[in-house]
């Protein structure tokens, strides 16, 4: 797999990526902001299975933030994640928080390369593909690399979240 392909465009995500030496491909797509959905936009705009693009979900566990990464195509399961991260309560966090943690925008939070790394968990069903896509730090900006590399560059664990 390449580093990068045409039209990506450093973000702090690719930056965090070339830093750590992990290999993948960029893809980049006119977004829409009337679709519904960033991650079923993205999987229509590159062709690709909702199964194979991964959301990022910031979430607060405890009062404290993490981030959860499932299929587009599926649901974060809040006791599941809950599970995963031996936490009690477990809720979607307020947008502001998660764009202030991150240092993303909604809708284009990437899991990599985040202003403060966050707990992670990767739903297990990732580990099915040869290659995922995930956010690359913009709407319209996608990701496509191993799940071990997404693994590497996060520290994520992984765990059945989706529903």
């Amino acid at each position: 797999m390449s580093k990068r392909a045409a039209g990506g465009g450093a973000t702090p995500a690719t930056v965090a990526l070339e830093r750590a030496g992990v290999e993948y491909r960029t893809h980049s797509y006119e977004h829409d902001p009337a679709h519904p959905s960033y991650g079923l936009e993205a999987a229509e705009a590159l062709g690709v299975d909702p199964a194979r693009v991964f959301k990022t979900l910031v979430v607060s566990a405890d009062g404290r933030l993490a981030v959860g990464i499932v299929p587009v195509s599926a649901s974060l399961d809040l006791r599941a994640m809950a599970a995963a991260l031996g936490a009690k309560r477990v809720g979607l966090a307020d947008q502001r928080d998660a764009e202030r943690k991150t240092g993303y925008v909604a809708g284009g939070i990437s899991p990599i390369g985040q202003k403060t790394a966050l707990p992670t968990v990767l739903d297990e069903s990732a580990l099915a593909w040869p290659t995922i896509h995930v956010s690359g730090g913009r709407r319209g900006f996608e990701l496509e690399l191993t799940p071990a590399a997404l693994q590497t560059a996060t520290s994520a664990t992984t765990a059945p979240l989706s529903r």
